[in-house]
C-alpha cells in the first residue's frame, strides 16, 4: 500500500476541540440543520442547463451557512448528512463528461477554500478534506475515483490552508492520480506467463480488456475472480475475442505466484511483471491490490481502478454473449 495522506481521527478531534463556541450557547447545545437543497430556478427549462445549475450551486447554501463545528457536525449539518451529499455530488459528476466534472470539482474546492478563509475557526477546510479523501481516494471506497479526486488534491497540494505536514503527501498523490487518466491509452508493458512466454498488453486482441492486478491467495482478488466467473456469457465473450482478462502479478515473490497460478481461469491471460515496471510508480498508480482497469479495443482506459460492480455493469450493458 502506498502513502495516502489520510487524516488520523485523533488529530481531527484535537483540532475540532479548539473550535470557538457560537453566541447563545455552546456548539454542542446548538441544533443541527438539514443539508440545504438546491432549488433550480424555473427559468432554466433545458435539462442540460438545469443540471449545470444544480452542480454549480450544489454547495452554495451549505457553505454560506454557519453552525456547530465539532465531531458530529460540519457548519451545523450532521457529518453523516454531509457525507451523503458528497456521495450524491460525486454520483452526479459521473453522469457528465470528465473534463466538465473535473472543472466542477475545482469549483467545489475553491468554494471550500473561500469559506474557510472567511472563518478559519470553522475548520470546514479540514473536515471536507477528510470526507473527500475518504470517499474519492480510499482504495476501499465504492465511490473512489482518481480522476475526480485529482482536481481536489491538486488544490490541497497548493492551498495555504493545507497542513504543512500533509502538503508533500498531497503533491505526491496528485502526481500519481495524473497517471493513466480515463480516456488515455493504457501504457504498454510486458508480462511473462507460467510457461515462460512473454506477452505485451497492447498485443492482446479484444474489443475490451480487463486489466486485473492481483496477488496469489488474496481474498479480495478471489472475490473478484468468483464474481467474474459468475457473469453470464463471459466465457463465450472471451472465446469469441470480444473480451479478454489480463491478470498480472506485480510483486516479487514469483515462486508464490507460480504455485498459485493453476487456480486462475484457464481462458485468462495470466502472468507476472518481470521488469517491476508496473510497481515502479512510473506508468500506473496501483495503490492497493486488487485493482481493475477496463480498456477498450485500442487500449484506451474506460474505467480506472474501478469497483468490481462497475466493471460487471459495463460488461452487461455493452457486450452481448
Amino acid at each position: 500500500m502506498k502513502h495516502t495522506a489520510l487524516i488520523s481521527l485523533l488529530s481531527v478531534c484535537a483540532l475540532l476541540s479548539a473550535c470557538h463556541g457560537r453566541p447563545g450557547g455552546t456548539d454542542a447545545e446548538q441544533p443541527l440543520r438539514p443539508f440545504p437543497r438546491v432549488e433550480v430556478p424555473a427559468v432554466y427549462v433545458d435539462q442540460q442547463e438545469r443540471q449545470d445549475y444544480l452542480l454549480d450551486h450544489f454547495w452554495d447554501a451549505f457553505l454560506s451557512g454557519s453552525g456547530r463545528c465539532d465531531e458530529e457536525a460540519v457548519l451545523g449539518v450532521a457529518h453523516d448528512d454531509v457525507e451523503k451529499q458528497v456521495a450524491t455530488y460525486v454520483t452526479l459528476l459521473e453522469m457528465i463528461p470528465l473534463p466538465e466534472a473535473q472543472q466542477k470539482m475545482r469549483l467545489f474546492f475553491s468554494q471550500v477554500e473561500k469559506r474557510h478563509a472567511a472563518d478559519t475557526a470553522s475548520h470546514v477546510f479540514l473536515l471536507m478534506e477528510q470526507i473527500v479523501v475518504r470517499y474519492l481516494y480510499d482504495p476501499n471506497s465504492p465511490l473512489r475515483s482518481e480522476d475526480l479526486y485529482l482536481p481536489y488534491v491538486e488544490g490541497l497540494a497548493a492551498s495555504p490552508y493545507t497542513r504543512e505536514e500533509a502538503r508533500a503527501g498531497y503533491a505526491y498523490e496528485a502526481r500519481m492520480c495524473a497517471l493513466t487518466p480515463t480516456g488515455s491509452v493504457a501504457p504498454d508493458f510486458r508480462f511473462t506467463d507460467a510457461r515462460g512466454r512473454v506477452h505485451h498488453l497492447h498485443e492482446v486482441r479484444a474489443d475490451a480488456t480487463l486489466l486485473f492486478f492481483s496477488n496469489p491467495g488474496c481474498y479480495a482478488c478471489l472475490d473478484i475472480i468468483n464474481t467474474l466467473k459468475g457473469v453470464p456469457g463471459l466465457d463465450e465473450l472471451i472465446r469469441r475475442g470480444d473480451f479478454a482478462v489480463v491478470n498480472v502479478y506485480i510483486d516479487e515473490d514469483v515462486d508464490a505466484w507460480r504455485a498459485y497460478e493453476p487456480n486462475y481461469p484457464r481462458n485468462w491471460l495470466c502472468g507476472y511483471d518481470p521488469d517491476g515496471l508496473v510497481r515502479s510508480d512510473r506508468i500506473y498508480n496501483i495503490r492497493a491490490i486488487p485493482s481493475l482497469y477496463l480498456l477498450d479495443g485500442e487500449k484506451r482506459v474506460l474505467l480506472k481502478d474501478a469497483p468490481t460492480e462497475r466493471v460487471v455493469s459495463w460488461i452487461q450493458d455493452n457486450l452481448k454473449p
